[in-house]
């Protein structure tokens, strides 16, 4: 468990993870620490989604993931669920400037087709006005869950065996990650570092394929307040271990 308290860390630049993906947890904690309404706390998050993503790019990170709204989230109270569709569509027409000046391109994965039309067009038109830059890919996992993702691929893999392109016998690691939802990420799908805020201990049903080998950090903040700092306390743990996807280094 990383400290809350991050302090200036020193880091190797040469081996930044390409793919860090985040668990933002504790946004309504936040929230209720303060006496605010829980949707103060969203808002704050989604305005730390800003800042983080320009220090992950600065320090050279390649993908950021992010779990914005998973397929269980739609359980939450109706004005929640309501507040939360509503950020895509703010934050998109409020950031695209400084996204655009960073070079930052957009992507959104989950079941967009299930999202309010309002958030689903922003989230499109994100996607076609970053298309052309060349810099970090920030990934938003909007509607998505983890199990919701291996039916879907193994759908895909099943109709394309029913339609002859393909033979069970086939069907690999390979074949099986280009039919998720990160497929279009290529060799960088899989986070190296994942990293969850709140100080809570699970994976909620996040990236369960891709993040076979990758090194989890746990962090007590809470989303709001998970500085750039932190987020380098987290890379220099990450880079502290030794990564030998179940082998041994010569």
């Amino acid at each position: 468990m990383a400290t809350s308290k991050a302090s200036k860390v020193k880091l190797d630049p040469a081996r930044i993870p390409a793919h860090i993906a985040i668990i933002m947890d504790g946004n309504g904690r936040w929230a209720k620490r303060r006496f605010f309404p829980r949707v103060a706390g969203h808002k704050q998050g989604m305005q730390n989604v800003k800042t983080i993503t320009k220090a992950a790019s600065r320090l050279g990170v390649k993908v950021l993931t992010l779990y914005a709204f998973s397929t269980e989230n739609w359980k939450r109270p109706g004005s929640e669920v309501n507040y939360l569709m509503r950020l895509p569509v703010d934050f998109f027409n409020d950031f695209m400037p400084d996204l655009i000046k960073e070079n930052v391109k957009v992507e959104v994965m989950g079941e967009l087709d299930d999202l309010p039309p309002q958030t689903r067009q922003a989230s499109e038109k994100a996607m076609a006005d970053t298309a052309n830059n060349t810099g970090m890919i920030l990934n938003f996992a909007l509607n998505y869950g983890g199990r919701d993702e291996l039916v879907h691929a193994a759908q895909k893999l099943a109709k394309q065996v029913q339609e002859g392109e393909l033979s069970p016998d086939d069907i690999d690691d390979r074949h099986f990650a280009n039919a998720l939802m990160t497929g279009f990420l290529g060799d960088l799908a899989d986070p190296d570092l994942l990293i969850r805020t709140s100080g809570e201990l699970r994976i909620s049903n996040f990236l369960l394929w891709q993040i076979a080998y990758s090194e989890l950090v746990f962090v007590d903040d809470y989303w709001p307040d998970f500085s750039p700092a932190a987020l380098e306390t987290a890379i220099a743990e990450y880079q502290a271990r030794d990564r030998r996807f179940g082998g041994l280094k010569k």
